[in-house]
């Protein structure tokens, strides 16, 4: 049994669909469940139309829609003939969306978006995807059936990150997918959500598609979990930045769940511990270069494998300043704003308080910036009145670098090391933050220096 999961760049566009439907056709040696994420950039742009909708501006969410909307049957038609299946395909397209607009018309009349609203709206996306594939792999004389996870991933009602009920769920993915790989058929199933109890849409957190894969995994008791991506698996730095980062070819789950938790873009930090717990094999693989035996995930690494630090890189990151005026500034005001972002679906990645100069900076994508702020301003309008707050406001544009050592004996020196290159470069620092257990470490630096700091960084441990 084989659970496989495409992202978002894997279903980017009709070609990536095309290369996908290429890689599953050689995987059907084995029943296969196929775990697939929205179009690339599509997630984001449903939630930032709503959250637009929410302060009035109507505008925004409309184009919103007429862009995925353009986009989607853009690629239906490139990738099938006309017939009535297209016809009815394109249809549910311009439904579902047709009922993004209702969503977000509603949301512009309260004037709010809840987390519940949240994940109605980002499950859109996944709903979408599936359906253009599996139309797809039929029209290839593939046997296949989109599923909705809301059939059978059962989850408590956190909303915007959902933890699964496992028992519950291999019930219901046992009792519906079992027919379906017992004749040959391949559920294309959407990732990234799930439904509690009572049927109300849940998402299981940003990036989630790989932990849905996960717990597919555990519940219909697979061999492997395949997370197909757009690198050849987890490598020392990214390619982009330096083009010599070498592929770590095979990691223990704690090395695994360790690289994620630092931002290791090809893999939710949720992924791990499941099929940790199970002994299921986990492989990271590049949908742009198949034949690439990419990153394997086991319980007992190869005592010959190569072993190296990684140094994970995150841009497109801002850090968000909270300034008092020097009295009133309470442990409760931090507080105050974690809780609003939070229950507000924006991710705090980092944040550092300052009691000397009465202060929090926080750390969150620059996607959610806007947001963030209007959410900020809204909850301290009164202690902004009262005089208890001098500002909030954007302190600039950042990015988190990581340097993860493996294995722990080299921890101290991987840590030094980079403290030191850093200190070569006399490059500005603006934040820290390390592992209790020393083994890896975070700068927080100006977004621009990074293209400059990392190919050093990596050079100076030896990569």
């Amino acid at each position: 049994m084989l659970v496989a999961k495409f992202g978002g760049t894997s279903v980017g566009s009709a070609e990536r669909f095309i290369a996908t439907a290429d890689v599953i056709a050689t995987r059907l040696d084995q029943p296969l469940v196929v775990v697939v994420s929205a179009m690339s950039r599509t997630t984001s742009a449903l939630i930032e139309g709503a959250r637009a909708a929410a302060d009035g501006r109507v505008g925004l969410y409309q184009q919103v829609h007429a862009e995925l909307e353009s986009r989607h049957l853009a690629t239906v038609e490139a990738l099938l003939e006309p017939s009535s299946e297209r016809d009815q395909l394109i249809g549910t397209i311009q439904e579902q969306l047709a009922s993004y607009g209702r969503l977000c018309a509603s949301i512009a009349t309260l004037g709010e978006f809840t987390m519940r609203g949240n994940d109605a709206v980002a499950s859109i996306g996944e709903q979408l995807s599936s359906r253009i594939l599996a139309a797809f792999l039929r029209a290839r004389g593939i046997a296949s059936e989109a599923i909705s996870a809301t059939e059978i991933v059962e989850t408590d009602d956190e909303h915007g990150s959902a933890t699964p009920d496992m028992a519950a769920t291999r019930r219901k993915a046992t009792a519906r997918l079992g027919p379906l790989l017992a004749t040959g058929v391949v559920p294309v199933v959407t990732g990234y959500i799930g439904s509690t109890a009572a049927g109300v849409t849940t998402t299981l957190g940003r990036g989630g598609s790989d932990y849905s894969a996960a717990v597919l995994g555990v519940v219909l008791d697979a061999d492997t979990v395949e997370i197909w991506t757009d690198v050849n698996g987890i490598l020392t730095a990214d390619p982009k930045l330096v083009p010599e980062a070498t592929v770590l070819r095979e990691l223990s789950y704690e090395e695994a769940a360790e690289l994620a938790y630092f931002g290791a873009d090809v893999l939710h930090p949720k992924t791990v511990a499941p099929l940790a717990e199970r002994g299921i094999r986990l492989s990271i693989l590049n949908s742009y270069a198949p034949e690439d035996p990419g990153t394997a995930v086991v319980t007992m690494p190869s005592p010959d494998r190569a072993i190296a630090p990684a140094i994970l890189s995150t841009e497109g990151l801002c850090l968000i300043r909270l300034s008092g005026n020097g009295r009133g500034w309470t442990v409760q005001m931090a507080s105050r704003a974690l809780h609003r972002l939070a229950e507000a679906g924006v991710d705090v990645l980092m944040f550092a308080q300052s009691f000397t100069e009465r202060s929090l900076n926080l750390l969150v994508r620059a996607s959610d910036e806007q947001h963030g702020l209007r959410l900020l301003t809204r909850e301290f309008e009164h202690d902004a009145r009262a005089g208890l707050l001098a500002d909030i406001a954007t302190r600039q544009q950042v990015a988190s670098v990581s340097v993860v050592g493996m294995p722990r004996e080299r921890a101290p020196e991987v840590t030094s090391c980079a403290f030191a290159a850093l200190g070569a470069l006399r490059q500005r620092v603006i934040a820290v933050a390390q592992a209790a257990s020393g083994g890896s470490i975070s700068f927080i630096l100006p977004d621009q220096d990074v293209a400059r700091v990392v190919p050093y960084v990596h050079s100076q441990l030896g990569l």
